[in-house]
């Protein structure tokens, strides 16, 4: 289901993306052509292909013209790089910037986070 939050079209590139992430789409596999994601989520087509061309765009599918769409090569290692960027740029900047604003010290921020990614309860 495809939510309010962004436009139509970066849902659909998004989705695709996890999908190359998790392994659904292998590289060199055909991904839902733009037919079948506009009848998947009631869109119209020329929406569905605004999305899917933004990864051609982007190089992580290529066309193979007649046929369809694919996951280029290496397309998983651009991914996972892009959005360990935006992790950094988004979520660590956000954090960072309240730590400070809380006068917590680098130490301490570091220490919570090793915490967190270890699983244990914060105190």
């Amino acid at each position: 289901m495809l939510n309010d939050q962004s436009l139509i079209y970066q849902q659909i590139a998004k989705r695709i993306e996890d999908g190359i992430l998790q392994g659904a789409y292998a590289e060199n596999e055909q991904v839902p052509s733009t037919t079948e994601l506009a009848r998947t989520f009631n869109i119209n087509p020329a929406t569905a292909a605004k999305g899917v061309n933004r990864l051609v765009d982007e190089g992580l599918l290529y066309k193979k013209r007649g046929i369809g769409m694919f996951v280029a090569e290496g397309a998983a290692a651009v991914l996972h790089q892009k959005r360990q960027r935006q992790f950094a740029g988004d979520q660590v900047a956000r954090l960072a910037k309240e730590a400070k604003r809380l006068g917590l010290s680098k130490a301490q921020l570091l220490a919570m986070v090793s915490a967190a990614a270890d699983g244990e309860e914060l105190k």
